[in-house]
């Protein structure tokens, strides 16, 4: 963010909801950042979360999904825990599948970058870096920003 002038739009998750969305609360701070002049260009989604554990549920991934669309939002979902759901009867739900599940135009039209971690999710070596992203629906320049601001951080993974 900082490296293109960005500025951070925080939202919190409801203790009092088993760590859920509170929709209402993220449609007024989106509506209230840009009255004051800002344009909220990326929603960041930790789920599973850490170090709370919660799970969303396929309300809340739909509420982030329906306010992303109507805001031209990108979703940036790191979903690097999604091997580690202990709490019996939770299950993990990632939203590349709840966006495909919601059809068109949700499905055609939202911006996704989902992340995902070998290292965090099958081995469990905090400290080795092993990861992946996927995309759905990045434009041509969004693409070419990845791409860009990749090819001016990669350096190599090194033990110790």
């Amino acid at each position: 963010m900082t490296l293109n002038g960005g500025e951070l739009l925080p939202y919190y998750l409801d203790e009092s909801r088993n760590w859920g969305l509170d929709a209402e609360g993220l449609h007024a701070l989106v509506a209230k950042a840009k009255a004051g002049g800002f344009c909220p260009r990326a929603i960041v989604v930790i789920n599973p979360g850490n170090p709370t554990g919660q799970v969303m549920g396929r309300e809340d991934l739909e509420a982030i999904v329906r306010l992303c669309h109507a805001e031209n939002i990108m979703i940036m979902a790191d979903e690097v825990y999604q091997q580690n759901v202990y709490k019996e009867g939770k299950e993990f739900l990632s939203l590349r599948r709840v966006l495909h599940e919601m059809g068109a135009p949700y499905s055609e039209d939202v911006e996704l970058v989902s992340m995902n971690s070998v290292s965090k999710g099958v081995l469990g070596e905090c400290g080795l870096r092993g990861g992946y992203m996927e995309t759905h629906n990045l434009s041509n320049r969004a693409e070419q920003m990845l791409y860009k601001l990749k090819s001016i951080e990669l350096c190599a993974n090194t033990i110790g």
